[in-house]
C-alpha cells in the first residue's frame, strides 16, 4: 500500500502537499531502474523524516562510516534491511532510525508510504517512509562502525541554488541530482529521492541544471575541503 497514513490536514502546513500527492505517485515518478526478471529483491525501509527548527523545516539525514563495505562515506537516510518480526516498511525504518540515529519512535509520525524502488548496486527494493518528527529527540551516531555523522539539514539549504548541481560517471550514460550542503556530498539514490521530493513538496527553486560535474572529480575535491570520507558505490 502506498499513499498517506495520516490526514493530510492533520500535518504541518509545509509538509502536507506532499502527504496529498503520495498516493498519485509510483515507481516510474522516482526512478527508471527495475529489478531483472527472476531475481528477488530483499525488502528495506528508509525514513524521510522532517522537522521544523525556528519555524523552518529540515530532514534528517546521515553519513555512514567509511569502514563499512557498502556504501561506505555515503550520505543517506536513515534505513536498512528488513529483518523477522518489523512487520511492515514503518517499522523496520523506525527500527533502523533508532539503531542509527538515537532518533525516539515514539516522537515520530508516519504519514506516508511511498513507491517501492529497486537499488541495482545492493539489490534491496526500498520503501521510503515519509514523517512528521512532531516530538524531536536528539540525535547521533550511535555506532562509529556504522554512522559517522547524524545531521537535521534545512531545507532552505537543500533549495539553495548554490548548493545543487549534477553529477555523472564517464562512459556509463549515468547522471543525477547531487547536494553539497552542511559539510555532505549527497548523490545516488538519496539525492534523487530528495530531488523529487523537494519538487513535489514545492520547494524547488530555479537552479543550474547544466552544471553537470564528474562525480569522482566532485568528491574527491569535496573531501579536500572538508576532510569527509568519499563513496564511490552511487
Amino acid at each position: 500500500m502506498t499513499g498517506a497514513l495520516v490526514r493530510p490536514g492533520s500535518v504541518p502546513g509545509w509538509l502536507r502537499p506532499l502527504v496529498e500527492v503520495s498516493g498519485e505517485l509510483d515507481t516510474q515518478t522516482f526512478t527508471a531502474f527495475r529489478p531483472p526478471r527472476g531475481t528477488a529483491s530483499r525488502p528495506a525501509s528508509v525514513l524521510v523524516l522532517f522537522g521544523e527548527q525556528g519555524g523552518e523545516p529540515d530532514v534528517l539525514l546521515l553519513r555512514r562510516a567509511d569502514t563499512l563495505g557498502s556504501h561506505a562515506g555515503q550520505v543517506a537516510f536513515p534505513g536498512g534491511g528488513a529483518e523477522d518480526g518489523d512487520g511492515g516498511p514503518v517499522a523496520t525504518a523506525l527500527r533502523e532510525a533508532e539503531e542509527e540515529t538515537g532518533v525516539e519512535p515514539s516522537g515520530v509520525r508516519p504519514v506516508a508510504l511511498l513507491p517501492e524502488l529497486y537499488v541495482p548496486v545492493s539489490g534491496f527494493a526500498v520503501t521510503p517512509v515519509l514523517a512528521s518528527w512532531d516530538t524531536p529527540s536528539p540525535v547521533r551516531a550511535v555506532d562509529p562502525g556504522e554512522t559517522a555523522a547524524v545531521a537535521r539539514v534545512p531545507i532552505a539549504e537543500l533549495v539553495a541554488p548554490a548548493n545543487r548541481f549534477q553529477v555523472h560517471k564517464p562512459g556509463s550514460g549515468w547522471r543525477g541530482p547531487a547536494f553539497e550542503v552542511n559539510g555532505l556530498f549527497v548523490w545516488g539514490f538519496t539525492a534523487g529521492l530528495l530531488s523529487v521530493l523537494l519538487t513535489l513538496g514545492g520547494w524547488e527553486r530555479d537552479w543550474d541544471r547544466s552544471d553537470v560535474r564528474d562525480v569522482d572529480v566532485a568528491l574527491a575535491e569535496h573531501e579536500a575541503r572538508t576532510g569527509a570520507g568519499r563513496d564511490n558505490s552511487g
